[in-house]
């Protein structure tokens, strides 16, 4: 096992990560920017170095000046959590050139899996259905002007190196597709540093519905059932639940055997998502693959009781799998929502300041991830995150109850928030029957904003 480990990540993932080292007695070291060096994740490490300024590129993103502090503090791993570096190969490589293990997957395989548009590829040879889209990456727009008339309007531009909604965008028709093409290409380089899209048919009325893996050096591949993530905001999302109220056990049996039967193909190592949109009917189709863990990955591990976190870091020291697919049973349900700092009622714009008041919730079955506490000041430049909200209770029904009993209990004084945007959903008909999809909130616009009328 480690002795110690950096975590290449700041906020409630990195404060996440940290506590997970402690309880395996690991040592950890926080990296922080200039405008980081109060944050929790900074103080709560046994060691902290300060790698650059608050811009990304400079600090979070600086791939010599993350080696440099692993290798000055004696740290034997690297955890990259989600975001920034955790997808991205070339940092891989670095790593396994330093001596350094990277707890993620090999760069070959982020590589294939990693980039969205070989990961389309990967699958089809797999046999997983995927969306009619652009064989490959699309190198210019006369290029996308074909593939978008071959597939058929609307289509979606998506950044191959891309995650968490960012460099996406919509065309719904030819006269949509040179800005939208161009608006993708700019955000994939601005936050992945690659400007590489490729281009997807549009599937309408989808459900965005996910599966997690957890696989070792050996070839043993489970997963720990599936995740409803479709209650979306421009592609980000916002609420997450286990197990989906859509997917019938069927159908979940299904889309988990394709999952494992890809990455057991690929020979796929540590925690990784399979990410599918089912349609109305129930057909499901491959969209990408996340090689790192998930922002959501909570709800996974309150109906399993994995800690997916700990299981990451045996995995990466060469441990054999601590479980068969059998040992995973599923109890009760999870929702999870993320409370951003941002004012809902103004186009959810980030709302950076100082928290001068903070309450958290608590009781049975709540769990709270987060790197805010009183007195801590907002940084403008990353992204509005503040905590996840998780809640775990034996019926879908009562942990929807449940969050809304937390929800009315989270008081933060000094920031707008969007936990009153929460309740209005977790009030809402068509969410408490679980009739959604990705269009959701589009759709639910006036009852979630009544007061636009």
């Amino acid at each position: 096992m480690f002795r110690k480990i950096l975590i290449a990540n700041r906020g409630e993932i990195a404060v996440t990560i940290i506590r997970a080292c402690r309880e395996m007695g690991i040592a950890s070291v926080a990296v922080c920017s200039e405008a980081d060096r109060d944050a929790l994740h900074a103080q709560i490490a046994d060691e902290c170095v300060c790698i650059g300024p608050a811009a990304s590129k400079d600090s979070y993103l600086n791939m010599q000046a993350i080696l440099s502090a692993c290798l000055t503090t004696g740290a034997e791993a690297i955890h990259p959590g989600f975001g920034f570096l955790s997808e991205n190969p070339v940092f891989a490589r670095l790593c396994e050139k330093c001596g350094i293990k990277f707890i993620g997957p090999s760069a070959q395989i982020m590589d294939m899996m990693g980039n969205k548009a070989n990961a389309r590829k990967t699958a089809e040879q797999a046999g997983i259905p995927i969306i009619p889209g652009s064989i490959g990456a699309i190198p210019d727009l006369g290029t996308a002007k074909r593939d978008a008339e071959r597939i058929g309007y609307p289509v979606l531009i998506k950044a191959s190196q891309g995650g968490g909604g960012r460099g996406m965008r919509v065309a719904a028709g030819e006269a949509d597709l040179a800005g939208a093409f161009q608006m993708a290409k700019t955000e994939a380089k601005a936050c992945f540093g690659n400007d590489e899209v490729y281009l997807e048919k549009l599937v309408l009325e989808p459900r965005h519905i996910e599966i997690q893996l957890l696989c070792d050096e050996f070839g043993h591949v489970i997963h720990l059932g599936d995740r409803d993530c479709s209650v979306q905001r421009r592609n980000q999302k916002i609420i997450e639940e286990a197990t989906s109220p859509f997917v019938t056990d069927e159908l979940r049996i299904r889309m988990g055997g394709a999952a494992v039967c890809l990455a057991r193909k690929i020979g796929y190592t540590g925690v990784g998502t399979i990410e599918f949109l089912v349609d109305k009917d129930r057909n499901f189709y491959f969209m990408e693959m996340n090689t790192r863990i998930q922002v959501e990955h909570p709800v996974s591990e309150a109906i399993t009781g994995v800690n997916l976190i700990q299981e990451q870091i045996r995995v990466a020291a060469g441990e054999i799998l601590r479980f068969a697919q059998r040992d995973i049973v599923f109890h009760g349900h999870s929702i999870e929502c993320r409370i951003n700092a941002e004012d809902p009622e103004n186009d959810f714009r980030p709302c950076p300041g100082t928290i001068q008041k903070l309450h958290l919730p608590g009781g049975p079955g709540v769990r709270i991830d987060s790197a805010a506490y009183q007195g801590y000041s907002i940084p403008p430049y990353y992204d509005s995150l503040l905590a996840k909200l998780i809640v775990h209770a034996p019926t879908r029904e009562d942990a929807i109850a449940r969050m809304r009993r937390a929800l009315t209990e989270f008081v933060i004084i000094g920031v707008k928030t969007n936990i009153d945007f929460h309740l209005r959903i977790l009030r809402e008909p068509d969410f408490i029957r679980g009739h959604y999809d990705n269009t959701y909130l589009e759709r639910k616009r006036d009852v979630l904003f009544p007061e636009r009328e």
